[in-house]
């Protein structure tokens, strides 16, 4: 009788055990699911536009304002009786990295809708608009755009479609984003249909990161960095150039036929040989190729955080040698967007890391008190310290000796890549990537200009203007 109530007692301490094993790893999760909600999820419900807490805090507090790295107004709002209206002082200059707040929201109205609406001043000064029955006023957003930049490149650009982007190389600030054809988010209402519709030129697109181009030579970073982590020879490599070569029945060209003669990797490099790349990507092993791709982020998303499109390179081991000939000069299907050769750029700028790209700088209140502030992240390591100083040097010589001469800057080494990218029936896009002062990277560039013919005349001079500009504020 003693053992089966000691056998019952222990199947019910058995059971009473498993019950507790089960509230245990109930609480846990619990525990953990209340942790990822504060630290990741909340704010993407509290942004969420179908969230009634986001419409309560529209009606009774005025949106905070947006401004640059030096506290220019990007966009405010004005006050007049029971209305209001936002206000963006430099019109269409910042139309798609700013955004617009009707509408929807785009851009940095988008991704800092919550801080703009949120009221970090004083218990009193709250009491104080409570009873006068004011709306308490919404935290200021310091980004870091640098205005005067930004216009520049603006202005630089003119009629012409295309994009600029800048990034700081060392701590990942991005300078300057703009993109034509464009809009002025001031009357984003009145004019939304006309926008909306208009197909041919899609005003509202932010073509630094949703402009998918072929990358033309500057993909050569690419295909010399596969070259030279395949081959710890390559600096023995030789080609002799004879203005045009045939693979495979596919006959490349390098511009105007020009002949360079014998060349080494450097050479190649920096006279632009779209001959002596085919002839490297063609004896490249593509899985090494491809890989070499994955880490330079193509088919990987960004490090951003509003909308982008993903490059892609399309190389396999079932590729005809028509296609990796033209791809390894910039041609055939891979793409690329200009934000996204703008972090290539960077990392080499940066021995070879990449910075995590970052618009946001601070949070402050209405007074300017400092609520948040955001720090440099590391990223990734795209390339070795020792591979990113062998790629400089040959942009170096790009500028000082090759076909980026009209970037160079004078009494500042600029490393830069000019690119034309053949567009079928229309004048090719003129590429330019490069950063300044080489040996103390302060800005990285990714200039595209659509249609409008070689990289010399028309986006190599962009990147000196930008460079001059930025370098001697």
């Amino acid at each position: 009788m003693k053992r089966k109530k000691e056998q019952v007692n222990r199947k019910d301490n058995k059971s009473l055990n498993n019950i507790s094993y089960i509230f245990i790893g109930l609480f846990v999760i619990l525990i953990v699911n209340i942790i990822k909600f504060v630290y990741v999820d909340s704010t993407n419900v509290v942004i969420n536009s179908y969230n009634p807490r986001i419409e309560e805090l529209e009606q009774n507090i005025v949106r905070g304002k947006i401004l640059d790295t030096n506290k220019k107004v990007l966009a405010e709002t004005m006050v007049d009786g029971d209305k209001s209206y936002r206000i963006y002082p430099y019109e269409n200059i910042f139309s798609h990295i700013v955004g617009y707040s009707h509408q929807g929201k785009t851009g940095i109205e988008a991704l800092v809708n919550y801080d703009l609406l949120k009221s970090n001043v004083g218990i009193i000064e709250k009491t104080v608009q409570s009873i006068s029955k004011k709306k308490s006023v919404g935290d200021n957003v310091v980004t870091t755009l640098d205005a005067d930049l930004q216009k520049k490149a603006y202005e630089l650009l003119g009629n012409r479609k295309g994009a600029i982007v800048a990034i700081e190389p060392s701590t990942g600030k991005i300078l300057c984003m703009v993109s034509k054809p464009d809009f002025n988010p001031n009357y984003i209402e009145s004019n939304w249909t006309k926008l909306n519709n208009d197909e041919e030129n899609s005003p509202l697109l932010n073509k630094a990161t949703h402009g998918l181009y072929p990358p033309g030579s500057t993909f050569k970073i690419v295909t010399a960095l596969a070259f030279i982590r395949e081959n710890p020879g390559w600096k023995d490599y030789t080609y002799t150039c004879n203005g045009k070569d045939v693979f495979e029945g596919t006959t490349i060209h390098c511009y105007s036929n020009t002949k360079h003669g014998k060349e080494n990797l450097e050479k190649a490099f920096k006279m632009s040989c779209n001959t002596a790349f085919a002839h490297i990507g063609t004896n490249l092993d593509m899985n090494n190729y491809r890989n070499v791709a994955n880490d330079l982020l193509f088919d990987t998303l960004l490090p951003y955080p509003l909308h982008f499109r993903t490059s892609r390179f399309k190389l396999s081991e079932e590729s005809a040698v028509k296609e990796i000939a033209e791809t390894a000069i910039g041609q055939g299907e891979t793409e690329v967007t200009p934000f996204h050769n703008a972090l290539i750029t960077s990392a080499i700028a940066n021995g070879g890391i990449l910075m995590k790209p970052y618009l946001i700088d601070s949070v402050e209140n209405a007074n300017g008190k400092l609520i948040t502030k955001n720090l440099p992240e590391f990223y990734s390591e795209l390339m070795s310290v020792e591979e990113a100083g062998i790629i400089k040097e040959f942009m170096k010589k790009v500028v000082s000796e090759g076909t980026g001469k009209t970037s160079a800057v004078q009494g500042i080494d600029v490393a830069g890549k000019t690119g034309s990218a053949e567009v079928s029936g229309k004048k090719p896009h003129a590429w330019y990537v490069g950063f300044a002062p080489a040996d103390n990277p302060q800005i990285a560039v990714s200039v595209i200009v659509e249609n409008s013919g070689t990289s010399t005349k028309y986006a190599a001079p962009i990147a000196k203007q930008l460079f001059e500009l930025y370098i001697n504020k």
